[in-house]
């Protein structure tokens, strides 16, 4: 069977460039965009272009500065830690090193939660995420970096590894951050803010992205980015872009991987999440599991071997070995509604979400790139 993945359009835009075409901007040599004293990235996390053109009533400020090449791609997989450390190095995942949202340690049955896994695992904030953070790079140069989240990301692991360097902001609610973000940005000159908006990517794993929750959420981060433009001094720029889309999987669509299903013969452990598996099989057991699941999810998933994943490029062109003994043997991508759990495991917390991402398809991978204030100019 000959392999065949989504392929990104020539002219595609990559969420890896955004903060350099930002930082370039700044001295006026961006491709992207036009000159700007300082810039602000406002990364909603869970926001898809094809989410917010879904919901454009509800958005009406957003969607109406959202022309057709106000979009860029995100990195596979298509999840907050990976897309995130792609974001703020410029790197993809082949050099970052932080392949999915479950990774397994090699030489290890561990498998560290990207995001928050950093302490429980012993995870090096300096040495398991490979590349140097452009925030750290352009502090260290004499560059005024700032980053605008809530209190509790302060002094996490996965903070350090993406975002050390850079001025912690705290500040609780959306619309206190943007403002931060604003003062931050008219104060210093070639400042690069970058503001963290968790909010919606949480309301839509809950409740999912069509629910009335996440609705009201994008409401009122269309009325804080509102506000948010008339206040940006007129040499500075501000960018609202995504980590990723979301899609919405019911329960009667889940995969559940029950110890009496073939599915898991000859799997180890089942790292990733449940749009975008990385199988990690027993010795000598890669060629069996990959068959079989080609077999058995192959209409409705991209099935694919680590090797082929990194021949396709999905990593990036080029994957470190170190990064590359992190990937799974086998990789199962969703492209159907259906997302997958291992039923072995005791905690079915998971299995309550409702919106879920990590796939290759358009809707978890295409995100808004709106530009504002002296970047829309």
């Amino acid at each position: 069977m000959s392999l065949s993945l989504p392929v990104d359009p020539p002219a595609a835009r990559s969420l890896t460039d955004v903060v350099p075409q930002l930082l370039a901007a700044t001295s006026g040599r961006s491709t992207w965009f036009p000159a700007v004293r300082s810039a602000i990235v406002v990364l909603v996390d869970g926001l898809g272009r094809s989410n917010l053109s879904a919901r454009a009533g509800h958005a009406r400020f957003l969607t109406a500065r959202m022309g057709k090449r106000h979009s860029a791609r995100t990195v596979f997989p298509s999840t907050t830690a990976t897309a995130l450390t792609s974001l703020l190095t410029g790197r993809p995942a082949g050099e970052h090193g932080i392949v999915g949202y479950r990774a397994r340690i090699p030489g290890t049955d561990e498998l560290p939660n990207q995001l928050k896994g950093w302490e429980t695992h012993g995870l090096d904030p300096a040495g398991w995420q490979r590349a140097v953070p452009l925030l750290s790079a352009e502090a260290a140069a004499g560059r005024p970096c700032f980053v605008v989240t809530k209190r509790m990301y302060a002094g996490s692991g996965f903070t350090a590894a993406t975002q050390r360097g850079a001025d912690f902001v705290a500040a609780e609610s959306i619309e206190e951050r943007l403002e931060r973000a604003a003062e931050l940005a008219a104060r210093h000159d070639g400042a690069i803010v970058y503001t963290y908006i968790p909010e919606l990517d949480s309301l839509g794993h809950a409740h999912g992205w069509e629910s009335e929750r996440w609705i009201a959420g994008l409401e009122r981060l269309d009325a804080a980015v509102a506000a948010l433009a008339p206040s940006l001094a007129h040499d500075v720029g501000a960018l609202v872009t995504a980590d990723h889309g979301m899609v919405d999987v019911p329960a009667h669509r889940h995969v559940l991987l029950t110890p009496d299903t073939e599915l898991v013969d000859g799997v180890r452990l089942v790292g990733g999440e449940p749009r975008m598996l990385h199988l990690y099989a027993e010795e000598g057991a890669a060629s069996d599991v990959h068959a079989r699941w080609v077999a058995a999810e192959s209409a409705r998933s991209w099935v694919i071997t680590r090797a082929e994943a990194i021949a396709a490029g999905v990593f990036g062109e080029a994957v470190h070995p170190e990064v590359a003994a992190r990937i799974g043997d086998v990789l199962v991508a969703a492209r159907a509604a259906v997302a997958y759990y291992d039923d072995r495991e005791a905690d079915k917390k998971p299995q309550r979400m409702v919106g879920q991402h990590g796939s290759l398809t358009d809707a978890e991978r295409v995100v808004p790139l709106i530009p504002l204030g002296a970047l829309a100019r």
